[in-house]
């Protein structure tokens, strides 16, 4: 099944004048079936949505404001960093907010989400109906629109709070719908959609066939266009891809972003914290089942390792005992190779989703690298415009 998951990226990512050259005999069999199955969910796609539109299906809405964090491709468009970014922004701002994500592969994310902000306002729901997780959470602490506190100037109550002047309320001022642009069954203030530099379409394709889970049309729906990785393309590249989402939405606010690397956690010992600059010279082997592993290896290279060497899994990939015997394997091949012992490096994700396989791994170290969102300055952009945006949307819809 890994194989064939494999497979089938490939093809997703690989533009059609490129398939003869790339991909396998296997592949090319693949592609009727394929292009059947995205014809039928393209079919299906806009009635869903039609129906939706004559209130044949609920739409459910919370009495809370909800901000949906979403994307038009699977996977690596870092959605769940710009979550907990918004979510510790909120909660500095007084705001308690409901994070409410489906748990998928693993409850990966939900689970790296409730290591980082345990020590925060911040509540977590996790279940594939997101209406019904709200509602749990809304009974059990209550809820207040974040327009209702007398000051509408969020700027004003972030330096409150940060003076001391603003405490927590338990009670659910906002809502973070993690992953939610597909999820339409919920009403949502404001729509956030994140987008891969590195790639930002594939194949143009909807899925299996490509990546897309809706056409480009879809950005029509968004509030805000946040273009992840930015750092790792050119200006140019980022221009090109801005040009494009313009093109289907001119008044869309659009801003960069990146992941930034803060430290490396010792797995097993995840209270122990190491510099950056631990890996310096060394041998790293990368292993990672995400959405975009590029981007995490590049990252790791730039750290400043002698050698970097890596071993992708598909997205969300549980690890097995075959897997890690694998993976000892290829260390014990390296070391041999290198003269050297080489380091593991993992993603939170990664650490969180297989904690326990990860400490098969002895003597071997693994580090996992610790990251969080960063939003770039661009075209006039920054942070602070980007958050005065969000809070605009948000007072709009109130």
């Amino acid at each position: 099944m890994e194989k064939l998951r494999k497979m089938v990226n490939q093809i997703a990512y690989t533009p059609p004048e490129d398939r003869l050259r790339t991909l396998s005999t296997l592949q090319f069999s693949l592609i009727p079936l394929l292009s059947l199955a995205s014809t039928l969910y393209g079919f299906v796609l806009p009635l869903r949505h039609r129906l939706y539109c004559l209130g044949l299906l609920h739409k459910d809405r919370l009495p809370v404001p909800v901000i949906s964090v979403g994307n038009l491709t699977w996977g690596g468009n870092g959605k769940t960093p710009m979550v907990e970014f918004l979510a510790v922004w909120l909660a500095a701002a007084g705001s308690s907010p409901l994070i409410l994500t489906r748990g998928y592969g693993g409850a990966d994310e939900a689970k790296m989400l409730q290591r980082h902000l345990c020590r925060t306002p911040v509540k977590i729901g996790i279940g594939a109906n997101r209406a019904n997780t709200a509602a749990s959470f809304l009974k059990r602490y209550g809820h207040i629109s974040p327009c209702k506190h007398g000051d509408k100037n969020l700027e004003k109550r972030i330096s409150d709070n940060k003076h001391g002047n603003c405490s927590y309320s338990d009670q659910i001022g906002i809502a973070i719908l993690d992953d939610g642009m597909q999820h339409i069954g919920l009403w949502r203030d404001i729509e956030i959609v994140m987008v891969n530099a590195m790639n930002p379409w594939g194949n143009h394709q909807l899925i299996p066939l490509g990546p897309l889970r809706e056409p480009l049309t879809a950005l029509t729906r968004a509030n805000i266009v946040v273009i992840h990785h930015a750092d790792m393309v050119s200006v140019k590249d980022v221009e090109a891809i801005a040009s494009e989402i313009r093109k289907v939405k001119s008044s869309l606010s659009i801003f960069i972003s990146r992941l930034t690397p803060l430290y490396f956690l010792k797995a097993g010992n995840m209270s122990c914290k190491l510099a950056l600059r631990d890996i310096r010279n060394t041998l790293v082997l990368c292993i990672s089942a995400i959405g975009s592993a590029d981007s995490f290896v590049e990252r790791t290279k730039k750290l400043g390792p002698a050698y970097v060497v890596r071993l992708d899994f598909s997205d969300h990939h549980l690890f097995e005992a075959k897997d890690i015997d694998m993976i000892r394997m290829r260390l014990r091949s390296l070391q041999s190779e290198f003269a050297m012992k080489p380091v593991v490096v993992v993603t939170e994700k990664d650490y969180d989703r297989a904690p326990e396989a990860l400490m098969h791994l002895d003597p071997y170290e693994v580090l996992v690298l610790c990251s969080s969102l960063q939003i770039l300055p661009h075209n006039g952009n920054t942070e602070d415009s980007f958050k005065k945006c969000l809070w605009q949307h948000l007072e709009v819809s109130n």
